[in-house]
């Protein structure tokens, strides 16, 4: 039986308090005067709450009424909009968009008070719908019929159901008759997240997450942006949409009104408001990882490829691709199997590190582009993309955009070279050698780019006259700097005092110099993990009571994040340096493109000759 939703826990907060504060809900908009937007400002220990702004409000403004609202503290406060600190001047944020508040201070805790305002008078406001989508356009139809199928359901007692996998919370949304429609993941709830129901804990929204470049809480709209850049539904990435959902299912972990935290059987008949991804469910027979690929349409697999290279996927599992069969019939390609690429919210990161691409060792990345993908791939538009984004998504972070840029312009030099995907993909991909991380082919041409705008005379006026600085890309340029790189003087083991650095290292200081999340000096002697290192799975115990309480809820998220290393940041240039950047890592690529080609043919040359030796 549903619990009823219209029934909730008592607060301080008046209504006509409430009511002056906030406005009327959803079905008095027709009466709200011009340039009133409805926004939802989500604190950084996941409580969300919905306000009314009318043309003149300000940050300061949308402080005090969460202070009232949900007595929480907004000293040394900042509430930000993506990349955006906000101040006086909300004029530009668009209807329905999620704010994030954040305190300044650098310790932060679970601890903080989450206090969810849920008198029925205010649940009537804040909660003018059971799902409210955020910023949707007319693109999201699919999604929006889905939603009223899932609202339905709720009021008709079906309740949602939560997914033991994975290490984030994410729940089953089911329509009327009881089947599965939607998946739905808050924000709140990811790994490392304040309310993560697995225990996973330890850090506020807006800070390094399981990926230093992916902040906690910013999944959701990368799961999003995939399915808006996946054009014409090429890869088959399922509906997606930003959404406000409110349900008791949700799992709350910190304490409400600075007491204890909730137990059981208060949290179920607890409302919780959250900002999640809303995704279509797709049925399908099983994943990549169950199942042999050899029997995956080759078009399939390149078009979930494409698409990973544009976003820059670096968690391209086989366990995140969905695979249908059809008995008896056929499906998208003519082919008896159908694929389903879904969890994209680790894609887009802020900075390039390493990607994981499953379908590099599968053979069908290593055959050629078809023509109709190649005419794909010459119609994508980047600026075009960057514009849509900005869009439908505001929130969206500049660094993110840029990767998209970066990442589509490298696809589509790449397939005009004639290049295959498990080849674009290997040059997008690290290497480990001698217990050492490298960078790839991509991030070298970057690194030389962004010397060479270092370098130019309006951004460096330092820089020496008539200095040559060609430079003769090499797939192999690396290996003059790896012995140095590995030797004693390099380091520290050897020569104390030693002052000399490699080439390689001067280029990755003077990227991240100023970036006080990546250390001063260059230290080879420390292996950089970018994958995924999960962390290991809470310890159960059971208290008195008989409940299973996670004796890691509250451990430090530090000592679960695995060490990564960034060999080139694009965030952090202006817009006429991203300009000149883009123009010299073209040029570069062009030549590195050409390298690639001499030293394959140079490697198939002598198969030939040792082939053709042997008696």
């Amino acid at each position: 039986m549903s619990p009823n939703l219209d029934s909730a826990i008592k607060t301080q907060v008046p209504a006509l308090l409430l009511r002056s504060l906030f406005g009327a809900g959803r079905r008095d908009e027709a009466k709200q005067p011009v340039g009133r937007r409805r926004v939802f400002v989500q604190t950084e220990t996941g409580c969300v709450l919905g306000m009314d702004l009318d043309r003149g409000d300000s940050a300061h403004t949308v402080k005090r009424r969460l202070q009232l609202a949900l007595n929480v503290p907004t000293g040394e406060t900042s509430l930000t909009f993506g990349d955006r600190v906000l101040e006086n001047d909300l004029s530009f944020i668009r209807p329905d968009s999620p704010l994030l508040l954040t305190r300044n201070i650098i310790n932060r805790s679970c601890s903080t008070p989450c206090l969810c305002p849920v008198s029925k008078d205010f649940e009537q406001k804040d909660c003018s719908g059971l799902v409210e989508i955020l910023g949707c356009s007319s693109s999201c139809a699919q999604v929006k019929r889905l939603v009223d199928d899932v609202v339905n359901a709720i009021r008709s007692g079906v309740d949602p159901v939560p997914i033991d996998s994975g290490l984030g919370g994410s729940y089953y949304f089911r329509n009327v008759v009881g089947d599965r429609v939607a998946i739905v993941k808050p924000t709140d709830e990811e790994p490392f997240a304040p309310n993560n129901p697995k225990g996973f804990v330890g850090r506020a929204l807006g800070q390094p997450g399981l990926k230093k470049s992916v902040r906690v809480g910013e999944t959701g709209f990368r799961e999003v942006a995939a399915y808006l850049l996946d054009h014409e539904n090429f890869a088959n990435v399922p509906a997606t949409a930003l959404v406000k959902i409110t349900h008791t299912v949700f799992n709350i972990n910190c304490p409400v009104n600075g007491g204890n935290p909730a137990t059981a059987h208060d949290q179920k008949q607890q409302v919780n408001s959250k900002i999640a991804s809303f995704q279509q469910f797709i049925a399908h027979d099983f994943d990549a990882s169950d199942h042999g690929t050899s029997s995956f349409p080759v078009a399939a697999v390149h078009r979930i490829g494409i698409l990973d290279i544009r976003i820059f996927n670096t968690d391209r599992h086989a366990g995140n691709v969905l695979v249908r069969k059809f008995n008896g019939g056929t499906g998208r390609f003519g082919c008896q199997t159908e694929l389903f690429p879904i969890d994209h919210g680790m894609c887009l990161p802020e900075n390039l590190e390493d990607p994981y691409f499953e379908w590099i060792h599968w053979a069908q990345a290593s055959i050629p582009f078809s023509e109709e993908e190649l005419e794909y791939i010459r119609n994508l538009d980047p600026t075009k993309d960057v514009v849509m984004l900005r869009r439908e998504l505001p929130m969206i972070r500049e660094a993110c955009l840029r990767v998209l840029v970066l990442c589509t312009i490298f696809l589509k030099e790449a397939a005009a070279f004639g290049l295959c995907l498990a080849e674009i993909g290997e040059m997008m991909t690290r290497e480990f050698r001698a217990m050492e991380e490298e960078p790839s082919q991509l991030e070298v041409v970057c690194m030389e780019a962004r010397r060479r705008v270092a370098e130019w005379e309006p951004f460096s006026p330092a820089a020496e006259q008539g200095e040559d600085t060609d430079f003769q890309f090499s797939m192999d340029m690396l290996g003059e700097y790896n012995d140095v790189i590995r030797s004693p003087r390099f380091n520290g083991s050897g020569m104390k005092g030693s002052s000399f650095r490699s080439p390689l290292s001067k280029l990755v200081e003077s990227v991240n110099e100023g970036n006080d999340d990546h250390e001063d000096r260059y230290e080879c002697d420390r292996v950089f993990y970018a994958g995924l290192n999960t962390p290991s799975v809470p310890s159960k115990t059971t208290g008195q009571n008989g409940n299973t309480t996670r004796s890691a809820m509250n451990r430090s998220a530090d000592e679960q994040l695995p060490s990564s290393m960034g060999f080139v940041r694009l965030s952090d240039m202006s817009a006429e340096e991203w300009s000149l950047f883009l123009k010299k890592f073209q040029e570069l690529l062009k030549e590195a493109l050409h390298e690639r080609a001499r030293v394959a043919a140079g490697q198939r040359m002598k198969q030939r000759l040792g082939t053709s030796c042997k008696f």
